[in-house]
């Protein structure tokens, strides 16, 4: 195979240069902090007012962050008319009230990953959002960095060939007092941290035909662990091991018929990428700076008010179509395993 001589560009332009927005945050823990940060860092973006379950959990993050306007609950935050979206920042089992909730009083809606905790869940709140012609996207923030843009150009050009097996990972460690170890919040690595390699699997190989699954469960209630392989009708494979035990590599590999991408460090975070010839003759490399864990947030906040300064409803970086692809692939990995999310009051 012969490489081209470059790889293409990304097509991401600078989160400063996007219209400016009135952002409501939806929840008041830590990953409502670090989106803020980062869109405060690089971005103009308006976080003009922050809504929580209580009045005084609100007014401590907004005091401890720097926002003008409080809502003791998540009804007077959606209700409030200086708003152009809502951020949803909830823990994962209130996703789906909480979209239905915002989406109803008539707001955009930009909610954090996982969309939902099932397929179903998913699928009926996009039908909700396209009914009411409003935005909605999920807040898979890798799916937004530029790496990801030329990543996605790689591969609907089809340098690799057809993609014949991905091996994904991610894993950390978690004090026994963290949220994830919480049956009542859809605890556990899957919808946390496997989302990231199980979204990327679902985008190269499509909804799985087939997944077989093995998990350790955790004295705590939760899923510890788990591997899984999964195969599209042609046989091409997947695997994506996650857990809570500690710190992995969180690295992916891509082998088609023609080449192999391989990834400087966490596949997910930005940073370089190089694809391979076949034959190992041949390299090129894609060079960005490495960030660390939720840096490249503004690419996200960005995307999101260009969509919605311009009248688009879903944005392509991350379609409502691969967001419900994913929960259909983490359905079919949860089924493998016997994980439910019963505790959590889903009902299957």
């Amino acid at each position: 195979m012969h490489l081209h001589a470059n790889l293409p560009a990304s097509r991401v332009q600078p989160s400063h240069e996007a219209p400016v927005i009135r952002w409501g945050v939806m929840g008041s823990g830590w990953i409502a902090e670090k989106f803020i940060e980062s869109v405060r860092a690089h971005t103009p973006q308006n976080i003009a007012a922050v809504g929580s379950r209580s009045l005084s959990s609100a007014q401590a993050f907004a005091s401890r962050m720097g926002i003008a306007k409080v809502h003791g609950s998540y009804e007077d935050l959606v209700a409030d008319p200086d708003l152009d979206v809502i951020y949803v920042a909830t823990p994962h089992n209130f996703h789906h009230a909480s979209v239905t909730l915002a989406l109803n009083a008539g707001k955009h809606v930009f909610v954090e990953k996982p969309m939902a905790l099932n397929k179903a869940q998913a699928a009926e709140l996009v039908e909700l959002a396209r009914s009411k012609k409003l935005f909605f996207a999920e807040a898979l923030w890798s799916f937004f960095l530029p790496k990801f843009d030329v990543l996605r150009q790689v591969l609907e050009a089809g340098l690799i060939g057809e993609i014949k097996s991905v091996y994904t990972d991610y894993g950390e460690y978690f004090t026994r007092d963290h949220r994830i170890f919480d049956p009542q919040l859809a605890g556990g690595p899957l919808l946390d941290l496997g989302i990231y390699p199980v979204s990327l699997l679902t985008e190269l190989l499509g909804v799985p035909a087939n997944v077989v699954g093995i998990g350790q469960p955790d004295p705590s209630g939760v899923n510890g662990q788990l591997s899984a392989v999964l195969t599209d009708a042609r046989g091409n494979q997947g695997t994506v091991s996650t857990t809570l035990y500690g710190i992995t590599p969180t690295n992916a590999v891509i082998v088609g018929t023609q080449g192999t991408i391989t990834f400087d460090g966490c596949f997910n975070l930005p940073g370089s990428f190089e694809v391979h010839s076949a034959d190992g003759t041949q390299t090129l490399r894609y060079e960005e700076p490495s960030g660390r864990h939720f840096e490249g947030l503004h690419y996200e906040a960005a995307e999101v008010a260009r969509c919605i300064s311009t009248g688009l409803l879903e944005t392509p970086y991350r379609t409502l179509e691969a967001s419900i692809n994913t929960m259909a692939t983490l359905d079919m990995i949860r089924r493998s395993i016997g994980i439910n999310f019963s505790a959590a009051g889903l009902v299957e």
